[in-house]
């Protein structure tokens, strides 16, 4: 199945993220994109999004040098851009797969383009990860500990669910029950002729 594969690639990810554990560290994709190019998306992806996770902690030390903080606002900017481009590729990996599958006359569209739900369980994979840390940290109160493994236990069954629908979504699409239909981004605070401080606008 589809999710059991993403679900361990964000695993590998996430842990071996953590073995050094900063966001300056170097990244390298032990996916070839010509052989293995699924794989090569997926693992790209959770990478983007563990190190995006960091930067976001980084940023809400209360003590921060606000030029740091700038600095480390644009990354997240950066980093906001690049998850987005790899939403798209996945999707494209889909559509180029399912391209010859013609949809049944009474095919319905879904709510979201599978890579978006894909999106959703790479952040899941992190929730759960930190979350574990939390439940199992030796330095917390035995309160903090049990709040956070029954949270924990909310988002295990939650990712068993994406899962499970993310799965169903790719089967309904290769039998022809649902049809893909990717809207490109439309972001405009990146664009430089559509946000007005970028192009000089008042």
């Amino acid at each position: 199945m589809f999710s059991k594969k993403a679900n361990t690639i964000f695993a590998d990810v996430i842990d071996t993220y953590h073995l050094i554990n900063t966001v300056d560290q170097p990244f390298q994709n032990p996916y070839d994109k010509n052989t293995d190019l699924l794989e090569h998306l997926l693992y790209s992806k959770c990478w983007i999004d563990t190190v995006q996770w960091h930067y976001e902690d980084i940023i809400r030390d209360p003590n921060i040098d606000p030029v740091t903080a700038l600095k480390l606002k644009r990354q997240i900017d950066a980093s906001n851009q690049d998850r987005t481009d790899m939403v798209e590729y996945i999707d494209s990996y889909f559509l180029a797969k399912y391209k010859d599958v013609t949809p049944n006359s009474d095919a319905t569209i879904n709510t979201e383009s599978p890579a978006w739900g894909v999106d959703r369980l790479s952040i899941l994979a992190l929730k759960v990860y930190h979350m574990n840390e939390e439940a199992t940290r030796s330095d917390a109160s035995e309160s903090h500990r049990i709040a956070c493994q029954t949270k924990l236990n909310v988002l295990l069954e939650q990712r068993v669910d994406l899962s499970t629908a993310i799965d169903q979504l790719l089967d309904d699409v290769a039998a022809g029950r649902k049809y893909m239909k990717v809207y490109k981004q439309m972001k405009m605070y990146n664009d430089d002729e559509l946000n007005p401080v970028l192009r000089g606008g008042k």
